[in-house]
């Protein structure tokens, strides 16, 4: 008897217990996590106007879940802009013929926009000056590269780096970023899609909020030089920019005549860039998620991030 009031006495307890937890357990499941990307349309023929795209036309995937868009805007007029420029460290002397290429990009930014130029060193964003609205400082900080050969360490630890001090609190302003390297791991030289140094990377733009433009240019030493290395080092480039919604940037397995046109599109794919907010359930673990967007541009190239930070409204970083 006493056995068997003991065991209704549990079964109470265990359906009290459930009756107080389950309600709080609904509550988070009900909770919706918030997130929001950079992405670019341009036309594909000059003088063509992009295509007007309503946010009730954008279909998206998150984590392979629908979610539900907020909004999809245009950023124009005086949206804010910082751009840093990621010097390779160990690049090759001949860069200097493309610094007044660099200078004419970084003077001709739009007021509402500031700038700064780093240089991969051992592993970190060397700042050479502030983030600042002032391009003529800027460009003054634009120089060849002293490192030796391998000083950059890996251009993946440098863009972490970037990524962890991004030298701004400011979250309303597009954050944009020129690596200018051979994207070459000294660490991991073959191509391997899961280099753990290059996922790092990735993940830590994309909390972030970075848009990662590549420029391939060729570092010094033997290693480099070889096929098989510039091969692996473009394809960890282009890795990093499409999961960051941004383009990679080569003519071959040498270096370009000049970055011009290169530059060129930039700047138009910072007039061209839309805001894309929305909400998706969520588990309560602010996190990268793999993302997915669909509409309907005819005669566009749409660039979009294939990662997205998703966390609640208190833990967006």
């Amino acid at each position: 008897m006493n056995t068997l009031k003991m065991a209704v006495g549990m079964s109470a307890s265990a359906l009290l217990c459930a009756g107080l937890f389950a309600p709080q357990q609904g509550l988070a499941q009900e909770k919706d996590g918030q997130g929001q990307a950079i992405v670019t349309i341009l036309p594909k023929h000059d003088g063509q106007s992009a295509s007007t795209v309503a946010p009730q036309d954008v279909k998206l995937k998150v984590n392979g879940k629908e979610a539900t868009v907020g909004k999809f805007v245009a950023l124009k007029g005086d949206s804010p802009v910082e751009m840093v420029v990621l010097i390779d460290g160990s690049a090759r002397t001949s860069l200097a013929r493309q610094l007044d290429d660099l200078a004419h990009f970084i003077q001709a930014l739009p007021p509402n926009a500031k700038s700064a130029v780093a240089y991969m060193q051992n592993g970190t964003a060397a700042f050479a000056g502030p983030l600042t609205d002032d391009h003529a400082q800027v460009v003054k900080e634009l120089h060849i590269p002293g490192g030796m050969v391998g000083s950059n360490a890996s251009p993946y630890f440098c863009l972490s780096d970037l990524a962890k001090r991004w030298p701004s609190q400011d979250r309303a302003a597009r954050r944009e970023v020129i690596m200018i390297t051979d994207g070459v791991d000294e660490y991991n030289r073959r191509y391997d899609p899961e280099d753990p140094y290059v996922q790092s990377a990735m993940n830590d733009a994309t909390r972030a909020g970075l848009v990662v433009y590549s420029i391939y240019w060729r570092d010094q030493g033997r290693a480099s030089a070889t096929g098989y290395e510039n091969n692996a080092g473009q394809n960890l480039l282009q890795e990093v920019t499409q999961a960051t919604g941004g383009k990679s940037f080569w003519e071959g397995a040498g270096n370009p005549v000049s970055f011009e046109p290169y530059l060129a599109e930039l700047n138009k794919r910072l007039q061209n860039q839309y805001e894309l907010s929305f909400t998706i359930p969520f588990n309560g673990k602010p996190q990268v998620e793999t993302m997915k967007l669909n509409f309907k541009a005819p005669g566009m190239d749409v660039s979009s991030p294939q990662q997205v930070f998703v966390g609640g409204a208190a833990v967006q970083e």
